[in-house]
């Protein structure tokens, strides 16, 4: 029989909505510094449910942890199994049951997960975090009227003093993403050569897209960066010039990227991301974008590994 992760390679080539962070090839580029598998459930022979994970090893413990640039994983059920509670815990308690042996295991759920309680059951514990989430995108129009005024004033600003170009490449993106970083005297949290083979990783399976806003000088003010899959489209990266901010270029580029995953690419759904932060979470409400909960599921079976984990600075 197929290793587990080869097996799963081949449900999602059928399965009709594993979103992006948990295709295998995305996970394949984004695995440096560990490893990823998954398990399985079955129906009469047919996988039905799966759960990926991203593992790594500090010393002796191996834990299972979220990757860079994966900002969901978690149970993956197929659409007939869903809401059907009885049938639901069944397959999420088999997914759990085939966990090998971990020090820790943490990761943010799908939003689209509303069901973690077995999890619960097996000692899991559960905190709530939020995503933002336009919807409807078809009706454009309807969209752009839920925008605040403040929000329309800082596109139009923009609009005056830059445009919004795609070519600019992969090495000017990162650039940028990392002045956003250095303004706020963060340390970056991936290197050049895991965003160069995570962006060729969606480049090849046309997943990905870039937005520059670039004045009259060639300036890039700011730049951001969209992925997708069927159901929806992702905020995924962004970066700002600092001595270049106040054009508002990045206020214009979320619109721009809004208007891609419409027009475009015909989805309904565009997702933020994310934020707990409040100066950007007021940025998304103001977008007119929804807030959606979204579950970070751990449990510590070291309690050795859990006093190491505290003590890291």
């Amino acid at each position: 029989m197929p290793a587990a992760a080869d097996r799963y390679r081949a449900f999602c080539r059928t399965a009709p909505d594993v979103p992006v962070f948990a295709q295998p090839w995305f996970l394949d580029a984004c695995g440096e510094g560990g490893g990823w598998d998954v398990v399985l459930a079955e129906e009469n022979g047919c996988v039905v449910a799966a759960l990926p994970y991203f593992y790594k090893q500090k010393g002796p413990f191996r834990y299972a942890t979220m990757p860079p640039f994966v900002k969901w994983l978690g149970p993956y059920v197929l659409p007939e199994f869903r809401g059907v509670l009885k049938k639901e815990h069944l397959l999420l308690e088999e997914l759990i049951k085939q966990l090998p042996p971990l020090a820790a295991f943490k990761q943010n759920f799908y939003p689209s997960t509303t069901n973690w309680l077995p999890f619960y059951w097996q000692k899991f514990r559960q905190s709530t975090y939020y995503t933002y989430r336009l919807l409807s995108l078809q009706n454009l129009s309807q969209v752009e009227a839920g925008i605040n005024r403040n929000i329309r004033r800082n596109v139009q600003k923009a609009r005056e003093q830059v445009q919004v170009v795609h070519d600019l490449g992969p090495e000017r993106f990162y650039a940028l993403n990392k002045m956003s970083f250095d303004r706020q005297q963060l340390p970056m949290p991936y290197s050049w050569a895991q965003f160069e083979r995570h962006d060729a990783a969606l480049a090849a399976h046309e997943a990905r897209q870039f937005f520059f806003a670039v004045d009259a000088q060639g300036r890039v003010h700011s730049a951001s960066y969209l992925i997708w899959d069927q159901q929806a489209a992702y905020y995924h990266l962004a970066g700002d010039d600092p001595a270049l901010r106040d054009s508002g270029a990045g206020i214009l580029l979320i619109w721009e990227a809004v208007r891609y995953a419409s027009e475009v690419l015909g989805l309904d759904c565009f997702d933020f991301e994310g934020s707990m932060l409040p100066a950007v979470e007021r940025i998304r409400v103001q977008f007119g974008a929804v807030q959606t909960p979204y579950f970070f599921v751990w449990k510590y079976t070291s309690r050795a590994f859990e006093l190491l984990e505290k003590l890291r600075p």
